[in-house]
């Protein structure tokens, strides 16, 4: 065999968080990637669900009815079926009989250990080749280096997140202060980067101006573009996002917020006024369907999409019901029977607001439409791309997010679509303008306060 060739047996979340890392792991043919049998059961079990996890298991099954048998090993303990498609090597490897007995309240830790008895199989079989089990499971690793396999996460999942600075503080002479609009950025400040999206100017007499940046020019913030909206920012970097959104100079706008920060308030209350203004037809509030619970828990199988997906819509339906409030508090001479269920029905039918699920967005072209992308660090970079290829050029995106509240446990951090696209505000793109700012600061009241302040901080010390 060949002393080059790596061998990367891989773990069913592999596959899960993104078929294209068998393809990254094969390097055109230059190493063997090893399924075990376990993995495609689970695999398998997967490929009828809705949501990602099942796009990616039925992805998964077209790559082998696409291969072809290179060759099978029969031996008495295991079996082998090699196969080939495109660059791509794989190889199966099936057990006679396994030590680890199947537990039926504990399945996926039996499956775990399944999985590790083909690595050691691998290790043996492959003896002058450098095998390494690849998962990221940290579980599913340790039982791997009980039995001295060498193991690995993926590469992306170590990969460094950069440090942003979307809000960019200046000192600045007050003289200059009222010739700053529309004036190029590069006059004030020769170290600009394209991350750059806010800027606050400050003078030594402790006066201050604060401004976006569109196409490289100062565009000095009006506080009374904000009167109009249902719901009015409570804080600088909440003007910072209206007043970029509101200029409808951008087409994907990025926000990693924290829990609190209204962020999806903001969201829907700017869309509304852009509706207003005729710039937009609709709203369309999308929110993948994962849940904590489970390792990728979906709702495909309740009836009804209404019913299906509104347990995932509920911070949409709780925002409209926020400024549906408002509204009617703020109302003079109004109907004091009109209930607030009515109000929010209203609201969704005068913008237009519709949900969208990732699953049924393939086929579909949006046109005119805000695009809302919610809770979008449990969102991987395939379903990014769904949804974001279905926009027309008559669309605005906004992706809002928190790294801080990661619940699909097939992604982290480091390579969920939040992450991706706050990676790509570094850099100027000719197909789209992107703004990007974090929101740090809880609105939400004083609970919100009072978490960040005990468990934020604990988790930091």
């Amino acid at each position: 065999m060949n002393t080059k060739e790596k061998v990367y047996v891989i773990d069913t979340n592999v596959v899960l968080q993104n078929i294209q890392n068998v393809f990254n792991l094969s390097d055109d043919g230059s190493n063997i990637v090893v399924i075990p049998e376990t993995v495609l059961v689970e695999l398998e079990d997967k490929k009828k669900l809705h949501d990602e996890l099942g796009y990616q298991s039925r992805q998964f099954a077209r790559l082998l009815a696409k291969a072809t048998v290179d060759d099978i090993v029969l031996k008495k303990e295991f079996k082998i079926v090699k196969l080939s498609y495109e660059n791509i090597r794989i190889h199966i490897i099936s057990k006679e009989r396994y030590e680890s007995e199947m537990l039926t309240h504990n399945i996926a830790e039996s499956n775990d250990k399944r999985i590790i008895e083909v690595a050691s199989v691998a290790v043996e079989y492959y003896e002058k080749m450098d095998v390494t089990f690849i998962s990221i499971d940290i579980y599913a690793r340790t039982f791997a280096l009980f039995k001295n396999i060498k193991t690995e996460t993926l590469q992306e999942d170590r990969s460094d997140i950069p440090n942003f600075e979307f809000v960019k503080t200046l000192s600045l002479n007050s003289i200059y202060f009222n010739g700053l609009d529309g004036k190029s950025i590069y006059d004030f400040d020769p170290n600009y980067q394209n991350e750059n999206f806010s800027y606050e100017f400050v003078s030594d007499d402790g006066n201050s101006v604060y401004a976006i940046i569109i196409n490289q020019k100062i565009e000095i913030i009006d506080d009374a573009i904000f009167n109009p909206l249902a719901l009015r920012p409570a804080n600088l970097k909440q003007k910072f996002f209206l007043s970029a959104m509101l200029s409808n100079m951008y087409n994907l706008l990025v926000i990693d917020a924290k829990a609190g920060s209204g962020k999806t308030l903001l969201s829907i209350a700017g869309a509304m006024r852009l509706i207003e203004k005729g710039a937009y037809e609709k709203i369309v509030y999308v929110r993948n369907s994962i849940e904590s619970l489970d390792k990728g828990a979906e709702v495909g199988f309740l009836s009804g999409n209404d019913e299906k997906f509104r347990i995932y819509n509920m911070a949409l339906y709780d925002t409209l019901e926020f400024i549906a409030k408002k509204k009617l508090k703020n109302a003079q001479n109004i109907d004091q029977q009109e209930s607030i269920k009515s109000k929010t029905a209203e609201l969704m039918e005068k913008y237009n607001i519709e949900t969208l699920w990732p699953g049924e967005a393939r086929g579909r072209t949006l046109s005119g439409a805000i695009v809302i992308l919610d809770e979008w660090q449990n969102s991987s970079e395939n379903t990014t791309q769904l949804i974001l290829s279905r926009l027309d050029e008559s669309c605005m995106a906004i992706v809002i997010g928190s790294n801080r509240q990661i619940d699909n446990l097939y992604l982290n951090r480091f390579n969920n679509g939040l992450t991706t696209l706050l990676k790509q505000t570094r850099f100027e793109h000719p197909e789209l303008k992107m703004f990007a700012i974090e929101l740090t600061k809880a609105v939400r009241g004083r609970f919100a306060e009072f978490t960040e302040r005990i468990f934020e901080n604990k988790k930091n010390r």
